[in-house]
């Protein structure tokens, strides 16, 4: 009910805790709901810069996703090594990007489900 469309979002903060069977369900959950719009977005897992904070991360996360819209560049998914052929989106890896970022997602997964996104858009006057 945010009003917005899929394609207005530029930039998703993952969950991303480089677990196999978590990136690789995230980024599927990603395509079912972006469809061809998954690839034209930046993703990203600040996680891989602060490791995970636990009740923490989503307040950090959220203010990661803040400031790449503030200052339009995209932080990167850090120490990325590997590639996985399930994980083909256009993942933003060891280096920041810079990008227009209007509309940024935050995903934050917790034990036993307790789950949220939010998004976060630029201020417009």
């Amino acid at each position: 009910n945010a009003g917005i469309k899929p394609e207005d979002i530029d930039y998703i903060n993952m969950h991303g805790t480089a677990t196999p069977l978590g990136d690789i369900g995230e980024t599927k959950a990603i395509k079912s709901i972006f469809g061809e719009h998954a690839y034209k977005m930046n993703l990203s897992s600040t996680k891989s810069m602060t490791g995970h904070l636990l009740g923490a991360a989503g307040a950090i996360e959220g203010i990661a996703s803040c400031l790449a819209i503030k200052n339009d560049i995209i932080p990167p998914t850090i120490n990325f090594e590997t590639p996985d052929p399930e994980c083909d989106l256009n993942y933003t890896f060891n280096k920041a990007e810079e990008r227009t970022v209007n509309i940024a997602m935050s995903n934050a997964f917790g034990f036993g489900g307790h789950n949220t996104t939010v998004l976060f858009k630029k201020y417009e006057e």
